[in-house]
């Protein structure tokens, strides 16, 4: 394995138990964050992306519990996440690829394909946990038919890698400010605070910063950051990667908004 992945085994699930009867073979969610990098002017140039300064771009998934169960660091700010995520599928020896009828939930920037559950997507539909909190009266906040409520359960349970973000970064200061060390070694800084951050999650059950994260209402440190080299574009070709929708998984997608809007 290269030292630049980070594999995590063992974690629980922690879920509502309404969205999970709903979304019952989700086993995480899957989405990419930078990290700001320290490196000569020499060295630094693939590494600034849109932001205008140099990162570490990575892709992570995480689980229920808000640990990490797979992350992939070093990449250079300037890549765009769709090839990562690419990659990742093109090497299943060390990507932890869905089984069976599982998947992973990914935001609209993401293909909609077996093992990756994205939401539905349109000009006027609405997906993010914020635009529901838009409006007046609570009729023009709720969800409307059954394909906003599809996406507003998604956002609802795909916000753990927000919030497993925010908590991880808002701990350690480092990765808002990264020592002037060599590449590999802010790499491997970003995978020693993820497996830290696992170990203080399954050990410590009275952590402050993670039952801030458990409360419905909290609000993620803000990370701009976070999967916005994909957002960036978002009509990303399928063909991208290896695999393509079919009509099965497109149907599963409906099946499921269909049993929650006749709940």
């Amino acid at each position: 394995m290269k030292k630049n992945w980070m594999r995590y085994r063992g974690s629980k699930m922690r879920w509502n138990g309404r969205s999970y009867v709903k979304l019952q073979d989700c086993i995480g969610a899957l989405d990419g964050t930078h990290v700001k990098a320290r490196l000569s002017q020499g060295q630094e140039i693939p590494y600034i992306g849109r932001k205008g300064y140099p990162t570490q771009n990575i892709l992570a998934v995480v689980d229920f519990n808000m640990c990490f169960t797979f992350a992939w660091a070093e990449w250079e700010g300037e890549v765009h996440v769709s090839r990562i995520f690419g990659e990742a599928l093109r090497r299943p020896d060390n990507f932890p690829r869905p089984i069976e009828n599982k998947y992973y939930l990914v935001d609209a920037g993401y293909p909609h394909m077996k093992g990756y559950m994205a939401p539905y997507k349109g000009d006027n539909v609405r997906y993010h946990l914020a635009q529901f909190r838009r409006g007046a009266t609570r009729q023009l906040r709720e969800p409307r038919g059954r394909i906003e409520k599809f996406n507003y359960l998604h956002s609802s349970c795909r916000n753990i890698v927000e919030r497993t973000f925010g908590v991880w970064k808002a701990r350690w200061s480092m990765l808002r400010d990264m020592p002037f060390y060599h590449i590999d070694t802010q790499r491997d800084i970003v995978l020693a605070t993820m497996a830290i951050h696992n170990y203080i999650r399954k050990k410590c059950n009275m952590d402050d910063a993670f039952r801030a994260a458990e409360n419905e209402r909290y609000v993620p440190f803000v990370d701009p950051d976070v999967g916005t080299s994909l957002r960036a574009n978002n009509n990303i070709n399928a063909e991208n990667v290896e695999e393509q929708s079919d009509l099965v998984w497109m149907g599963l997608h409906n099946l499921i908004a269909n049993e929650i809007c006749e709940a």
